[in-house]
């Protein structure tokens, strides 16, 4: 099916079930369609996309205010003490926005309703697409939107740092809080228990013995077998939604590349895109293929991290040591070219920080052989040891139809036979001139996630190869007009870890009014809770470590 013909049965699907698409037709948030509903329509639009077999992207939220916290600077950030908003533009509108994106066969729609700000329900989707669970109540923490029929009405975000009728992202509320002292600490979270003979809970976090994030996780076990774990997540949240707004576009981008540390290339070049599309910016050839390559050099820094460290959970010490050789020398060469390890801020509005000197192609081009001369043996050693054979085959697995349900992409995604890459599936500049290889697995446990690593990394040097043999001369930047009120563009990206999008919409004088970063892991955590079930405890760090979930990316 064409993509033409599969928006065409969506919206056929619509009418069939007599809801009402306004404007006519499907109008661009680029690059997905866009279709407005009636507030009433929105369960069963859902409905009807789950029917299709269409995956749930992400849903979010706009207050729809323009506005600068007061006391603040061009960066939106506080100066002095002063607790207030002030509007930079009209007033503060009625109602609030909300969108909910899907994807089938690479291509996206992007539906939006309104709801009156007094009374902001809406159906819940979570009944057919579980996957978005969480953000439906991010959602409501954040903005008040009420999803009605929603499994789960408990709390999500930033646990007791505002009241259960206050509201971060509307414009009433300020940047900086109204806590003047310690927040309270979480106590009193109504997790679900399981009673029966045998039965007991293991609580493990939020804090825990290394340097990781926070988080709880509490399992119910009997014996050594799980029977259940539930998460609790969101304990530093940042307020990224709430600091974006009033940022020109250079210091959305500065932002957006640290929603997650190990992805910033990631989150800031679908920031950037977002962005570019809204304005209508063309981002010069040059800049294109460096982003790609520092996209590829970020995902092969964080797969060969992981690689090692999914090892040294089942105490396999040499690959953990052999693969942080291996990373160590790769992001030292990222810091020499392009001004940081993590490659942080070398993606900006309209291009690149950084370009390369007439020697670096070379100097890349020999690294990279390098690395693939010393992966192939080591990769040889961990897909086929016994002692790793033993503790990673049918360890954690997650099926299909669970990746699907809640709409896993990434490393999670490919190693439960979903092969879907934003890279080729939905090709952006350069990807869209280049052959992204798949690399699916179908067996859904740890070693298939631990395959499709591997996969990764020989796939993203080929591409690496290719970007530089094709490399474009010329500029590396381009200025980026300055976007009308209330334009607004949608940034789809590959990262490491899967599927980032990015939802931008401009205020007044070209300054940011909304920014929403979804990172991947809002879709792998819960699909930790599944695939860990049946298992036994001593396992939980392996599997854990094979979803490898931001904290900081669902954290917002």
């Amino acid at each position: 099916m064409s993509r033409f013909d599969w928006l065409s049965e969506f919206l056929t699907r619509l009418e069939d079930e007599h809801l009402l698409v306004h404007s006519g037709h499907a109008r661009l948030l680029a690059p997905a369609h866009r279709l407005v509903l009636d507030a009433e329509d929105w369960g069963n639009a859902a409905k009807v996309a789950a029917s299709l077999g269409m995956r749930h992207a992400g849903v979010w939220a706009d207050c729809g205010a323009d506005y600068r916290p007061a006391g603040s600077d061009e960066d939106g950030q506080p100066v002095g003490r002063r607790h207030q908003s002030e509007p930079a533009g009209s007033r503060p509108p009625d109602s609030i926005a909300v969108y909910a994106c899907f994807e089938k066969e690479g291509d996206y729609v992007v539906l939006e309703a309104r709801v009156p700000l007094d009374r902001p329900k809406l159906p819940s989707q979570t009944p057919r697409f579980p996957g978005v669970d969480r953000l439906e109540r991010h959602c409501h923490d954040l903005t008040g939107v009420v999803f009605t029929g929603h499994p789960d009405t408990r709390r999500w975000t930033r646990h007791q740092a505002w009241k259960a009728d206050a509201f971060p992202l509307r414009a009433d509320f300020p940047a900086a809080g109204h806590v003047t002292c310690q927040v309270p600490a979480d106590a009193d979270y109504p997790f679900t228990t399981i009673h029966g003979s045998g039965v007991y809970e293991i609580p493990v976090g939020p804090v825990h013995a290394g340097i990781i994030e926070p988080g709880h996780f509490r399992f119910h076990a009997m014996g050594e077998e799980v029977l259940r774990l539930e998460e609790r997540l969101g304990y530093v949240h940042k307020g990224i939604e709430k600091i974006a707004v009033g940022r020109d576009p250079a210091g959305l981008a500065r932002l957006a590349g640290r929603v997650s540390g190990d992805s910033t290339v990631a989150h800031a070049w679908a920031a950037c895109q977002a962005m570019e599309h809204a304005a209508g910016c063309a981002v010069p050839p040059r800049a294109l293929w460096l982003r790609a390559i520092m996209a590829e050099r970020e995902r092969i820094a964080n797969h060969l991290g992981d690689l090692g460290a999914i090892c040294n959970d089942v105490a396999f010490t040499f690959a953990l040591i052999q693969c942080g050789r291996l990373r160590e020398r790769w992001q030292r060469r990222s810091r020499e070219l392009f001004g940081h390890r993590l490659m942080m801020d070398a993606v900006i509005p309209g291009g690149v920080a950084y370009d390369l000197a007439p020697a670096a192609p070379r100097t890349l081009g020999d690294d990279q052989a390098a690395l693939r001369k010393a992966v192939l043996p080591l990769f040889d050693i961990i897909d086929d040891h016994p002692s790793l054979d033993d503790r990673l085959i049918t360890t954690g697995r997650l099926s299909a139809a669970d990746a699907r349900s809640l709409g896993c992409t990434g490393y999670v995604g490919k190693a439960s036979g979903l092969p879907f890459d934003v890279r080729r599936d939905c090709p952006y500049p350069p990807y869209d001139t280049l052959e992204v290889k798949p690399s699916a697995e179908t067996d859904g446990d740890v070693a298939a996630r631990v395959r499709v690593r591997m996969t990764e990394v020989l796939g993203s040097l080929d591409l690496l190869d290719l970007l530089l043999a094709t490399l474009p001369e010329g500029a590396v930047t381009a200025p980026v007009p300055t976007a009308a009120s209330g334009a607004v563009g949608l940034g789809l990206v590959d990262g490491w870890r899967g599927e980032i999008l990015t939802f931008v919409r401009f205020g007044v004088d070209g300054r940011i009014a909304r920014f929403f970063p979804r990172d991947p892991s809002w879709f792998t955590w819960p699909a930790l809770e599944r695939l860990i079930m049946g298992n036994i405890v001593p396992d939980f760090p392996v599997c854990n470590k094979s979803v490898n979930g931001s904290y900081s990316g669902q954290d917002l």
